[in-house]
Order: structure tokens, then sequence, then C-alpha cells
């Protein structure tokens, strides 16, 4: 039995997991910001880092240290009925009701929407995302190559297209970051901006929801006592979020110089596409198809593996093959019909997850201070239920937003402190914590689990 990983072995598993977390959101989002905060872009990407990186490190430690195989192992912590709820929740929306279709979606968007305008016809999105998620599908037939499919082929292939554009961008500037012009949204306290920018990247809900694919991967290259796992877990997460966040820094700075030749765009998207053609032409549009969708590929890949064997776990009856065609069908379905509607239907269900994925997350980093007593937990997790579950109807739709109950309780809402920024979690979270702690200090019989 196997004690430790080898340094390849460690890099592989942190490419892997980086492909995994990598999606075109990823690689758009920083282009964006980088745009809008200007001369503001290193205080701002600081602030970035801190969410877009931190938290997601953070998940993966939490799963390492918590000896477990993932997150409804965590989430029982609290009880198994919620565990059951919250892990189902969170994975249909990363996976099959969200995160899944729009991969498909995007790649096809972005990728294809120069070349058949602004409105193609729709069966070309359907056989597009078909192919998709055919490949998606077969490659995630065997969650055992995960490790070859992302770590050594996908990601290495994804990282050398968009090491093409980066290293062009930087050789031939467009432009200073020292005199860009700043948006007014980044000019007040771009470090709070980018913090912000980075917590809704979401990527803290995707670190526990591919916490089962490390663990699993690291098992299978022999390394199978839970403290060798968690460090080694911990090891591989630190070579990915190192590689995300110099990737992200770049791609801020690269956003930043942009302006010297174009404005300020709508997305990161179209930035990305003005650059990619302003330094190889056409050819750059290919390119960044290319990047495109190998990003959100292999993303697909891992959402789907990561929901097959979580799925199987909480229903021991059916087989992972079964749920990697269900989730790939739905996928495709929700890809082609009211994706939209879909979409709005999934931000209030992220509002109200996100609280409660970083509350577990933190209990989880500092259990043993409290021998995880289920008290601590509890009283933590409800009282930010309560909050997460104002976020999330003050993001509902308006139908549901603006109707006499929703507006009294979101008004209610309103005098916690950080409710404008949506953290008003954060109070009741700090409360539920010293409530929960001063009842296990004082049964002085702390329920180990």
């Amino acid at each position: 039995m196997k004690t430790k990983l080898t340094l390849k072995e460690n890099i592989f598993i942190g490419s892997m997991l980086f492909g995994l977390f990598f999606g075109a959101g990823n690689l758009i989002f920083p282009l964006h910001f980088g745009q809008a905060a200007g001369s503001n872009v290193w205080i701002t990407n600081l602030g970035f880092l801190v969410t877009a990186i931190g938290l997601p490190f953070l998940g993966i430690i939490a799963i390492g240290i918590s000896k477990t195989t993932g997150l409804f192992d965590i989430a029982t912590r609290v009880n198994k009925t919620y565990a059951y709820i919250f892990t189902i929740l969170l994975y249909l929306v990363i996976g099959p009701l969200f995160a899944l279709p729009r991969l498909a979606t995007v790649s096809f968007e972005i990728a294809f929407s120069s070349f058949l305008g602004s409105k193609p016809n729709p069966l070309y999105l359907a056989l597009f995302s078909l192919i998709f998620f055919i490949i998606a599908w077969t490659f995630s037939k065997k969650p055992s190559k995960i490790l070859d499919y992302i770590g050594k082929f996908l990601n290495p292939v994804f990282l050398v297209l968009l090491g093409l554009i980066v290293v062009l961008a930087l050789l031939k500037p467009m432009g200073m970051i020292h005199d860009a012009p700043i948006q007014a949204d980044y000019k007040e306290n771009p470090f709070l901006k980018g913090f912000l920018d980075g917590y809704n990247t979401l990527d803290a809900l995707a670190s526990l929801a591919f916490g089962i694919i490390i663990v699993s991967t690291i098992k299978k290259l022999g390394v199978t006592e839970p403290n060798h796992i968690a460090r080694e877990t911990i090891k591989s997460g630190l070579i990915s979020v190192i590689l995300m966040g110099v990737i992200y820094t770049l791609l801020a700075i690269i956003g930043t110089m942009s302006l010297g030749s174009f404005k300020i765009s709508e997305n990161g998207g179209i930035a990305l596409a003005q650059i990619s053609q302003h330094y190889l032409g056409n050819y750059g549009i290919i390119l960044l198809s290319a990047i495109i969708i190998v990003a959100c590929l292999k993303t697909a890949i891992g959402l789907i593996t990561a929901f097959s064997e979580t799925f199987t776990e909480l229903f021991p009856k059916q087989n992972y093959l079964m749920f990697a065609t269900v989730v790939s069908i739905i996928s495709f379905v929700v890809a082609n019909v009211g994706l939209t509607k879909i979409i709005q239907l999934s931000i209030p269900v992220l509002m109200f997850l996100y609280p409660l994925a970083i509350t577990l997350i933190l209990l989880t980093l500092f259990s043993k201070t409290f021998h995880h007593s289920k008290i601590v937990y509890q009283t933590t997790t409800y009282i930010t239920l309560i909050a997460a579950f104002i976020d999330g109807l003050k993001a509902s739709p308006e139908v549901i937003s603006t109707s006499p109950i929703a507006k009294s309780i979101i008004n209610a809402g309103n005098v916690l402190p950080f409710a404008e920024i949506g953290m008003g979690w954060v109070l009741p979270a700090i409360i539920g914590f010293i409530i929960g702690f001063i009842i296990y200090k004082l049964q002085r019989k702390p329920q180990v689990q």
C-alpha cells in the first residue's frame, strides 16, 4: 500500500482538478473585470483571487481533512435528511438543470455565432449539443480513466491553445495598464468588487462536487489510508489553485491592456473573440472556438462523472452508467428547450445553496475544535438556512419576489449587515455557530461522529 503519490501523479491530479474547474465562465470572467477595473486591475484581481481560488481550495481541503468520500458524508454531520436534500439540490443545479446545459450552449454561441449570425437555426444548436454530450458521455463512461482524459490530455491541449493567445498579448500589448480607464463600480472599493466577482464564479460549490472524483482517483493510484488521502488531496489542490491563480491574473491583465484597441465589451466572451481576432485574424476565431469547446467539454466530463458517482452512492441499487446516460440526456434536452427559464429558476437555488456550502466548508475545516459536534453543525446550518432562503427569495423571478409575503420577508432580511451585496447570511452564520458552540461546551459531552 502506497503512503504518498509521486510528484508526477500529484501534478496530473492537480491538472485534472484544474481542468474540472476551469470552464468557459472561468475563462471570460477575468477578461471582463480586467476591462472594467482598468488601472485598478491589480487590487481588483487580488480580491477576485481570494474568492475565486481561495474558497475552492478551502473546499478541497475540507474534503481532504474530513476523511470522507465527499459532500454527502460531510453533510450527514448536520443530519441524514439534510444531507440528501442538500446534495441532490447542489448536484442538480451544477449538473443537468443549469451548469451542464450551459456548457453546451455557451461553447456553441462563442465558437459559432460569428460564423452563423446572431440568431442561428435552432437545428444547429441541437446537432452541436447532441455531439457535445455524446462525446462527454463517452469519456464519462469509464470514471477510472478521467485522470488520463482530463489531466493528461484535454487540459494540456487547452493550456497550449490558450497559452498561444496569452503569449502574443503579452509580447505585443494593445495598451498600457497605468492609464486604462476605470468603470464606476471599480473606483471606490476595487478589492471588494473583485471579491464579489470571484464569489459569483460558484467554484466553492464545484469543489464540494468534485471532491468525490479527487478522493476516488487518489485511491485508484494506491493511496487508501484516510490521513494520506487528506495530505495528497491538499497537495494536488494546491497545484490546481496556483495554476488557476496565474491564468486568472494573466487574463485580467490582458483584458485591461485590450482597452488600448477596443472599448469595454458586454462580456468577456466578446472581449476574448476581439483579442483573438486582433492577433490571429480569422485563424484567431478558429483557435478561440477550439479553446472554448475543449474548456467546456472537460468540465462537462467532470460534472457528469461527479454527478453519477455521487448518485450511485446515494442510490446504490442503480448503476453508474445509468446515471451518466440520464444526466447526459436531460442536459441535452434542457440545452435546447427552455434554458433561459431554467437559468431563471436556478439562480435563486444557487443563492440559497452557496451560503450553506460555505458554512459547511468552514465547519468541516474547524470541526476538530468542537469534536464534530452535531449541535454546532445544526445550529450554524439552520440559522444560516433562514438567511439563505431570503437571499434565494430575493433572486427569484418577479412573480415570486414581488408578492406581498415575499416583500415583507425580503424587507426583514435587508436589515442584516451586508444584505445589499448578497452576503446577509454572514452574521446569522456566526450567531448560529456561537450558539451551537456554547451549547456544546455546556453539555461537556461532545457528540462525536
